[in-house]
Formats: structure tokens, sequence, C-alpha cells
């Protein structure tokens, strides 16, 4: 049986030697034919992960499993509970959700020397790449992508190799296939009585009734989606909250209260004022 997989990492370099900010490669090599993709990167994250494994897809197709290492982008940290394990759970990153949700198996490398490939990649990169861009007086990270677009296809057309097995085993989505609806950040909300859920401390309403939760995702462009039942609802955020109706303490019907009882009211008397006028009662008789 013929096996694609495709290793991935990030490599954290000074790529621009202190003419620019600090970036994160995000690379990708294929184990069959060595051509080697990437993308720079402010950091190294969810979301970076996603937007160059997005990439990759778009050019080269949908891979059968990734390998990667255990960082926490990669692995989920959360241990499970009892009962989730009991009802059979998995404790997912994003990334990891969005790969099975597109049906790409995850293998994760137990040691650093398991990603000998990748690591040696970044190892020629931070040699050569580095020269290049210096030469080219690269300062910023659009400027950065831009030449790596130049660079990495000259790169592979020289150090590219044929694979032992010709066929090419990348699944090439369908046009209605939307990969946003996958690489996104997912979190489940439960709806309120009022049709309005917590976001990040923040209320929003829904315009339209769903079910008891929705799904919230977050996407690599900074949109939110809200999915109630496959269905996409629209939403506004609350920025201010009702203003509360101030009674005046005066009114104290408007509270709900009997009145307040004047000073020489009978109940508000002590003991030591009743006693002389039941003295006085009591000699009556």
């Amino acid at each position: 049986m013929f096996w694609q997989m495709v290793q991935m990492d990030g490599s954290h370099h000074a790529w621009l030697e202190g003419r620019g900010p600090d970036l994160v490669l995000m690379g990708y090599i294929d184990d069959a034919t060595s051509t080697v993709s990437g993308r720079f990167y402010d950091y190294e994250g969810t979301m970076p992960a996603m937007d160059s494994f997005k990439g990759y897809v778009r050019k080269h197709g949908l891979p059968l499993s990734v390998y990667l290492d255990r960082h926490t982008t990669d692995t989920s940290p959360r241990k499970l509970t009892a009962w989730e394990e009991v009802e059979g759970r998995e404790s997912l990153s994003q990334f990891e959700r969005a790969l099975k949700e597109l049906g790409v198996e995850v293998i994760h490398a137990l040691s650093p020397q398991a990603k000998g490939r990748i690591e040696r990649l970044f190892g020629v990169l931070q040699d050569r790449l580095v020269k290049e861009m210096r030469l080219r007086g690269i300062k910023t990270k659009e400027e950065a992508n831009a030449f790596l677009n130049e660079y990495l296809p000259r790169y592979n057309e020289r150090f590219g190799v044929c694979p032992a097995n010709e066929t090419d085993a990348h699944v090439t989505l369908p046009r209605q296939v939307d990969l946003n609806r996958y690489l996104c950040i997912k979190t489940e909300r439960t709806i309120r009585n009022d049709n309005t859920i917590a976001l990040d401390g923040r209320p929003c309403r829904l315009e339209e009734r769903g079910g008891k939760k929705v799904v919230v995702e977050e996407r690599l462009d900074g949109s939110l989606r809200m999915i109630s039942k496959g269905v996409s609802l629209r939403y506004r955020e609350i920025t201010q909250r009702p203003e509360k109706k101030v009674v005046p303490k005066t009114d104290a019907r408007a509270f709900n209260q009997p009145p307040k009882p004047a000073k020489d009211h009978p109940g508000k008397r002590s003991w030591k004022q009743w006693m002389p006028a039941r003295r006085q009662r009591a000699s009556a008789y």
C-alpha cells in the first residue's frame, strides 16, 4: 500500500538577522519527494499552523497523514475526566480536531531525532535562506514571504527527489468544500433563555432562534460564525448594557414595602416607655 506523509514543524530563528522582527518558519516536507513548503509567521501557534496547512492543501492537496512533534499547538495538554474516558472521548487540540475532521491522520514524534528530515531542512535553510535574504535586504515578514514564494520552487527543483512510487496520494478537495469551516477554532456555548451567549466575557445576542447549544467558529480572517444545528445564525455583540431604572429612596411603594412608621408609633416604643402606662392602668383597677 502506498502511504503519503508530510512532516511539519516550526523553526524559531533570527531569519532577518536583526533587520526586522523575530519570525517563525512553519515548514513542510513531503516524505516521498522531499518537496518543501513554508511560510513565515510572527509566532508559532494554532492560527499559524492552520493557515500554513491551508496554504499547503491549496497548493498540493490534502495529505493522508501529518507527522509532527508534541507542541501544545499540535497536542492537547488537557487530561480527560473519568466520565469522558468511559464515553471514549479524545483530548484533542484545535489543530488535531481540524485535521481529524478533514480525514488526515496525525502522527506524533516521540523524540526530536524522529523528526530528523525536517530538522535537517531547517538547518539548511537557516544557512542558505538567511544569506539569500541578507543579499536582498529583506526586512519585513511580507517581504520574506514574497521571497519564499520565489526561493522554494528553485530549491525543490534542485533538491527534490523522485518517489519510489509515482502515485500521488494527495486528495484534491472539491470546490464546494470550504476549508474555513474546518481550519478554525471551535468552541461550544450554551444559549441562555434571553437568546444570548457569553463569548470571552462579552455578551452576544443571537438574532435567530437556534437549539440549546451553539458552536462559535473563529476563522483565520478574524471573523466569527455562530453555528447551531448546522445553520449559521446572525448575531450582534452587546456593547452597552441596559441602564437600570433608578427609583427614588423616598418612594417606598416602588420597592413594594410598607411605609416607614413615624417616630412616635406605638410599635417603636421601648419597654421602659410602656411600663408607666401599664402601671397607671393597673392602679385604676
